[in-house]
């Protein structure tokens, strides 16, 4: 039992449940990988100016994080916040919108992050204490919106406040992230498998060897 400790401590964990609150998982050590689902080939229609939706968000009702999105933007007339089945497709309604948001459930991680991305959609990140997907490599800054937890009744403004060419530069990042968060059976430059290499690379110096 005192060798499996170890191990846990000096091994680099690749976990997609990147949430300070998972004992688990030690930040400065682990490095955080993205759910992702498989979705159709070929190369949805990422038009901005077709995005009619300013937000949108479905998922279960399963947190008092997503409760607080519910009370604030439930009926809401630009920000779409769906708890339960779709009156359309998922992807419909991620093709239609500016931004996605993705907001803390029972747990952090999930898929919607890298399906906003894979339908240009722009991710909203409203979860605290979280590590993204890599992190360490990436400048979310440049390609999401994030969004604490306490500032949820601002998320209007704050999204409104972003102009068009600033919406522009975010979606036109998403675009060029994209192929980051694809895994290919051969694994392919710059793919999701070269991403954790590289993660794993950069992590190197955090093991203590003996």
């Amino acid at each position: 039992m005192e060798k499996v400790v170890d191990v846990k401590i000096n091994a680099i964990q690749v976990v997609c449940t990147s949430s300070y609150f998972v004992s688990a998982y030690i930040p400065h050590k682990d490095a955080s990988l993205p759910q992702i689902w498989p979705r159709p080939g070929g190369n949805p229609n990422f038009a901005p100016y077709k995005r009619k939706k300013l937000g949108f968000f479905a998922g279960s009702l399963n947190s008092p994080v997503r409760e607080k999105l519910l009370e604030w933007w439930g009926n809401d007339s630009d920000i779409f916040v769906h708890f339960g089945r779709l009156d359309r497709s998922y992807i419909e309604e991620l093709v239609d919108s500016k931004f996605c948001l993705h907001v803390k459930g029972y747990e952090v991680n999930t898929a919607r992050i890298v399906d906003a991305l894979f339908y240009g959609c722009i991710p909203v990140i409203i979860a605290n204490h979280y590590d993204l997907p890599f992190a360490d490599i990436l400048d979310w800054k440049h390609f999401s919106v994030i969004v604490a937890t306490l500032d949820i009744p601002l998320l209007k403004k704050i999204l409104q406040g972003i102009t068009q060419q600033e919406y522009l530069v975010l979606q036109s990042n998403v675009l060029k992230v994209r192929e980051h968060f694809q895994w290919h059976v051969s694994p392919i430059d710059f793919d999701a498998f070269y991403m954790v290499m590289y993660e794993l690379w950069l992590r190197r110096s955090s093991l203590r060897l003996q």
